[in-house]
């Protein structure tokens, strides 16, 4: 079992596999919020098998908690859920024009991370898709940028393929 090495492609393998041409039938395509990018879609058309089905997933974030109990000025908005929503629906519509089949929806959570790998393992999915940011210094990242697709790298048992854009 080998790593694939980085390349300088606008995607790249970051889990172990046995074959790096490997096509998947039940793909995650995966979002903490950010839109679905054109390298995203392009990366779950490269690695769908024929017949594929994909399940597209985004996260309307909730921001915590207020003197310990759920605060209503923290819940997504109706703009934001909207948002996602349509980011969701034009994501499906995208892949539907590569001849793919898919679904999705969005969810409402403090933990993107846990519900992203709870929506892989609920679908029977093989593989998850997610669009991140170059990579950046960890201590830095957290503090600054979303690092939440690295964090579903790290804790997925399923191959994560990171579309860099």
């Amino acid at each position: 079992m080998s790593v694939q090495a980085p390349t300088r492609s606008a995607w790249r393998h970051t889990a172990p596999v046995d074959d790096p041409d490997r096509r998947y039938r039940q793909i995650l395509l995966a979002s903490e919020g950010r839109p679905f990018s054109d390298e995203t879609i392009a990366q779950v058309a490269a690695i769908a098998a024929p017949g594929a089905h994909v399940r597209v997933f985004s996260v309307a974030r909730i921001h915590g908690v207020a003197f310990g109990m759920p605060n209503p000025g923290l819940l997504p908005t109706k703009a934001e859920w909207a948002e996602q929503r349509e980011l969701t629906a034009k994501a499906i519509k995208r892949l539907k024009r590569r001849r793919l089949t898919a679904d999705g929806h969005v969810v409402g959570t403090r933990n993107p991370t846990k519900m992203i790998l709870r929506e892989a393992t609920a679908h029977g999915c093989e593989v998850i898709v997610m669009g991140a940011d170059p990579d950046r210094n960890r201590v830095v990242g957290n503090a600054i940028w979303n690092q939440e697709p690295q964090r579903v790298r790290r804790k997925s048992k399923l191959p994560v393929y990171l579309a860099i854009g």
